[in-house]
């Protein structure tokens, strides 16, 4: 007989909050790329603006990993990628249809693919599933392990260490598809690249304070503090 699955007060509220996050960030990520009028050795520190925001969607996934366990954080990391796709086709078939004659006349389809066309078409929407999927499952191995290996210690050390490794994947795979489509040029490859990776990272680091009291009234909350001691990491298993 199976056994039941245990029912968690505030599980479904955190995953609906990962889910917006991630689909505000990357409808944000099509519409505009930022500038903070800066260099970083030599290279200027402009970003795509879903990138304010998508970090979030990182400490949420700590928190849920931290928390829940690896297969509770698996469940809402396919459920937002099924979102984002559904997100995709939705954009793309609004493309598709024609659009009114006076609505042409002060916005028009070059305006709608200018902005939005970014989440229906090839480029970024491969590039942000690809990057989502292996970035979030690597985040989220990466902190159950260190959990394990540091008997629960330290969390800053995972949430940190987790970030660097689930943000790299995700940042080398989104820019590298966007721009081989592209969405973006290579000649902001270097600049986009390593202005996502520090921002989201520092982001991370600066709510390590905020992480910490989150998953400190959750765990006291939900009374659970799982380690993930015999997981089958199968980002497949669902």
């Amino acid at each position: 007989m199976m056994t039941p699955e245990r029912h968690y007060r505030y599980f479904d509220l955190i995953m609906a909050a990962f889910v917006a996050v991630l689909i505000i960030s990357n409808v944000a990520s099509s519409a505009k790329i930022v500038d903070l009028q800066f260099h970083v050795f030599g290279v200027p520190m402009a970003f795509d603006a879903g990138t304010l925001l998508f970090p979030l969607s990182y400490i949420f996934g700590d928190v849920l990993t931290e928390v829940y366990g690896y297969r509770k954080s698996r469940r809402v990391i396919w459920a937002g990628f099924a979102c984002l796709a559904l997100a995709s086709v939705v954009f793309a078939l609004i493309g598709a249809l024609p659009g009114e004659a006076t609505w042409q006349d002060y916005a028009g389809d070059a305006a709608y693919f200018a902005i939005l066309g970014g989440m229906s078409t090839g480029g970024i929407v491969l590039g942000s599933l690809a990057g989502y999927w292996s970035g979030e499952f690597a985040n989220s191995f990466t902190l159950a392990r260190m959990k394990v290996w540091t008997n629960g210690r330290y969390l800053w050390t995972r949430t940190i260490g987790s970030t660097l490794v689930g943000q790299g994947v995700d940042t080398l795979v989104f820019v590298s598809a966007a721009s081989l489509f592209g969405v973006f040029p290579w000649s902001l490859f270097l600049s986009l690249t390593l202005t996502n990776y520090l921002f989201k990272c520092a982001v991370e680091a600066l709510m390590t304070p905020a992480t910490y009291l989150v998953v400190n009234l959750l765990k006291q909350a939900e009374g659970e503090d799982y380690f993930d001691r015999q997981t089958n990491f199968n980002p497949f298993a669902l």
